[in-house]
């Protein structure tokens, strides 16, 4: 079986290693929205989160980066007043971002990067971008657009926030091998990601969205909402910028019936329903692998149904 996933970063990563416990060939679409460039290196890291996660080197107890990070360099830019002085880059992690920004300006595409990072890490999942163009999720803020980095990671979100928009979208063409795997795939999941800004920028690159209508294969999404709060980060706050309920349902209806076949939501959220679509409820918590794996096999299996 042939398994595609759309993810975002961490929540996105942890789901993908119960898919992965799962035995079938998988392929990850990954956000690249959160992309930004800093102290001259270009950073991505929603597939940083999920190559780490995947490939071992992921510090668990954090939730984000790499295990065992000393952060030397990040000192010295600090006693340097180099800005962004709001964005920490760990000496690891900078390893891997020079090594992309020096091929990405050697004219290697980010797909290309992605794949020969991913030699060493071996996620174990062909993980693809979801386009070697630059897209950037931007902010709009009282009139100012700033980057969804700064938004979140500087100001956690609690500036007055008007809308998300995704700079270079429209523009942008799914990276190789990203609408073949949707045409191919056995089953499609949606992570429970972020909807607004890890999973709307990859239905944002023009062609993706109307492959996974057009797949023969079912696209079942997994609720990254549960008894009315986010499983993680600040969904809740991208949903009710955008006027949308802060519900497993209202999760479902962004999404809509064109898309989903099926949707997964937690037990806590058994009365959830979508118009259209195949509701079903089960525990969502991603406690461990084994769990994740289970949560993974029973999307897939709605799907079937």
């Amino acid at each position: 079986m042939h398994v595609v996933v759309l993810a975002g970063g961490i929540g996105g990563a942890k789901f993908l290693s119960g898919v992965r416990e799962l035995g079938h060939e998988v392929t990850a679409v990954i956000n690249t929205g959160d992309d930004v460039t800093m102290h001259g290196l270009r950073i991505t890291p929603d597939l940083d989160s999920v190559m780490y996660t995947l490939g071992g080197g992921a510090d668990a107890e954090r939730g984000w980066g790499r295990a065992g990070e000393t952060w030397t360099v990040k000192e010295e830019l600090a006693a340097y007043g180099a800005e962004p002085t709001w964005f920490g880059l760990g000496d690891r992690d900078i390893a891997t971002h020079l090594v992309r920004t020096r091929m990405l300006a050697a004219g290697n595409p980010l797909s290309a990067v992605v794949e020969a990072l991913c030699d060493r890490w071996k996620p174990g999942v062909r993980m693809l971008p979801m386009t070697d163009d630059r897209v950037e999720t931007h902010v709009i803020t009282e009139g100012t657009a700033i980057h969804f980095q700064e938004w979140w990671v500087r100001h956690r979100g609690q500036v007055p926030t008007e809308r998300f928009v995704f700079t270079g979208a429209a523009a942008a063409k799914p990276a190789p091998g990203v609408l073949e795997a949707i045409a191919a795939a056995d089953a499609i999941l949606i992570a429970p990601s972020n909807p607004v800004v890890s999973i709307a920028p990859i239905l944002a690159v023009p062609g993706v969205r109307d492959a996974l209508v057009a797949a023969p294969a079912p696209v079942v999404g997994v609720s990254p909402i549960i008894g009315g709060a986010p499983v993680r980060g600040m969904a809740d706050i991208c949903l009710e910028t955008l006027g949308i309920e802060v519900t497993a349902s209202g999760v479902g209806d962004l999404y809509g019936p064109e898309l989903l076949d099926g949707w997964l939501v937690d037990t806590a959220d058994a009365g959830a329903a979508v118009e259209g679509v195949t509701v079903s409820a089960r525990p969502l918590w991603m406690t461990d692998v084994a769990e994740t794996a289970a949560i993974a096999a029973d999307a897939i299996a709605l799907g079937e149904r």
